[in-house]
Formats: C-alpha cells, sequence, structure tokens
C-alpha cells in the first residue's frame, strides 16, 4: 500500500483498539474508571470553587493546589470521555487531528502536573524549613510566575509532538494499540524510521520527569530533616503523615508514567494489556488522588467545605 498523501492526513481516521486482549472486559472495567473520573471532576471543582469563595485560602499552597486541580480536570476530561465511549459505546474510531490535539493535551498536561507537584514540594520546603520567611519568599507574584514557567515548559517541549506527527506519511494499518493517541503508538504506524522522533519524545519525557522527581526527593528530604528535630512528637508524627500521603501520590504518578515511558524503550516483553492499563493509571489515579489527599485532608479546606455545608443545611 503507498503512502498516504500528507496533504490528506487530516481527513484519516485511526483506529483505538483499547486494551489488547481484554476487549470482552472492556464494559467493566468502564465502571471503575467512570466512578473514579466523577470523583476527580467533583474533587477538584469542589477545591477550586472553595479556595476562590474563601480568602483565608489564597496562600501559596493552595493557589498551587488550584493549579493542579485545573490541570487535573483537563488530563483527565481530555482522555476519560473518549475512553468511555469506547468501552461502552464502542466508539473506536478517531479523526488524524482529534487524536493529535489529544496527544498534545495529554503529553504537556502531563509535564504540568510534574511541575506543580514539584512547585508544591517546594512550597513544603519553605513553609517546614523557613516558615518565618515563606510568605516573603513565595509571595503571590512568585508563585504566578512559577505557574506560568511550568504551563510554558509544558508547552514548548510537547507542541514539536503533533507537528512532528503531521509531517509523517503513514501507509501502515490504522489501527492504534492504545485507549487514547499516544505518541508512540501512532508514530509505530508511520512508513518511514520515526527513530529520531521517538529517541525526541522519550529524551523530552525522561529529563523532565526526572529532573522534576530529584528535586521533590531532594526537597522532601530536608523536609523530613527538618520534621525529625521538631521538638514536640505529635507535631512530628502529624507532619509525617501529611508528607507520607504527599509522596504517595507522588510516586504513583512518577511510577506509572515511568513505567509507560521506559516500557517503549526497554519493555519488549511486556504483555500489551498490562503496559496499556499501567499508562491508563497515571492519567487516572492522580486526579483521583490529589484532591483527596491535598485537599479533603487539609484541615483549612475540610473545615471551609463543612462550614459552607453547614451554612446551606442550616
Amino acid at each position: 500500500m503507498p503512502p498516504f498523501n500528507i496533504s490528506r492526513t487530516s481527513s484519516m481516521t485511526f483506529f483505538l483498539l483499547g486494551i489488547p486482549g481484554l476487549e470482552h472486559l472492556h464494559a467493566w472495567i468502564g465502571i471503575p474508571f467512570c466512578s473514579m473520573y466523577v470523583v476527580a471532576v467533583v474533587g477538584n471543582v469542589t477545591i477550586l470553587a472553595v479556595v476562590r469563595a474563601e480568602r483565608s485560602l489564597h496562600e501559596p499552597m493552595f493557589l498551587f493546589l488550584c493549579m493542579l486541580s485545573v490541570t487535573d480536570l483537563v488530563l483527565s476530561t481530555s482522555t476519560l470521555p473518549r475512553m468511555l465511549c469506547l468501552f461502552w459505546l464502542g466508539a473506536h474510531d478517531i479523526a488524524f487531528d482529534a487524536c493529535l490535539t489529544q496527544m498534545f493535551f495529554i503529553h504537556s498536561f502531563t509535564a504540568m502536573e510534574s511541575g506543580f507537584f514539584l512547585a508544591m514540594a517546594i512550597d513544603r520546603y519553605v513553609a517546614i524549613c523557613d516558615p518565618l520567611h515563606h510568605t516573603s519568599i513565595l509571595t503571590h507574584t512568585r508563585v504566578v510566575i512559577m505557574g506560568i514557567i511550568v504551563v510554558i515548559r509544558g508547552i514548548a517541549f510537547f507542541s514539536p509532538h503533533p507537528i512532528l506527527l503531521k509531517q509523517l506519511p503513514y501507509c501502515r494499518t490504522r489501527i492504534i494499540a492504545h485507549t487514547y493517541c499516544e505518541f508512540m503508538a501512532v508514530a509505530k504506524l508511520a512508513c518511514i524510521d520515526t527513530g529520531a522522533t521517538k529517541r525526541y519524545s522519550l529524551s523530552m519525557a525522561s529529563i523532565i520527569g526526572s529532573c522534576d522527581a530529584i528535586l521533590i526527593a531532594v526537597s522532601y528530604a530536608f523536609i523530613l530533616r527538618s520534621v525529625f528535630r521538631l521538638p514536640s512528637r505529635e507535631a512530628s508524627f502529624k507532619a509525617l503523615g501529611t508528607c507520607g500521603s504527599h509522596v504517595c501520590v507522588i510516586l504513583v504518578f512518577y511510577s506509572t508514567a515511568g513505567f509507560s515511558i521506559f516500557t517503549h524503550r526497554f519493555g519488549k516483553n511486556i504483555p500489551a494489556h498490562i503496559h496499556i492499563f499501567i499508562a491508563n493509571m497515571y492519567l487516572l489515579v492522580p486526579p483521583f488522588l490529589n484532591p483527596i489527599v491535598y485537599g479533603v485532608r487539609t484541615k483549612k479546606i475540610r473545615e471551609t467545605i463543612l462550614r459552607f455545608l453547614w451554612v446551606k443545611v442550616a
């Protein structure tokens, strides 16, 4: 079959296969996925509404949390509704341009998610290790600048992805063995050698992910050192509980994302259904857990929500 004409790629459609080998379970898999998505949307929207309404929450920690919530909403909404249509309605076809758009949102907002985890780790480091200068170091202006840098970084490094794929000729099967349009899965369908393109994608993801993860680890190492020096054992346990839940969410994100990234390079013997199932986890689990761990478990947000509910009931 000759390569498709590049000028006609916008009219192409791809076929999203889903989770290979588990097609008979798609309807059942969609139930927990949908439940987690609903919790993610309700939780993140609630955090945004509460922080916006309560001026006392206009602090660096909660401003970063709002940025993370917006990122989670975009990341989960760009994948889950389309995925549920595939699982429950059998809607496998996706237009080429829609595929590239979804890809851009997934990869760029995943990088933003990583960046906001780092920003929040820096905020916790300053708040715990240098509490007297917390507000003077992390002013609202600096918080906004950090947020803009994270957004620009995600867009700048991953905008080339859809542009590169738009230029490629496609002459192989149009079947994407995945539940969403993932860069590597689409690049495999090109007629020509895409080694350089794949290396660019892997290097960008590896550099951003590893740098953010290392800086987060360093921040929490300093935080733990300060926590263990607290004179009150009760305060130490409370701080450890908070940091521990934060670290668990971060570990889920980086472990699943790292597994998905490096499986393309080194995991040739890993079954496709395991790879794709875990690749779904880093898009679904963090948006589901973040409102619970960073929101409900945070005393100020919890008390504000309960106060609003009490006023409504009264």
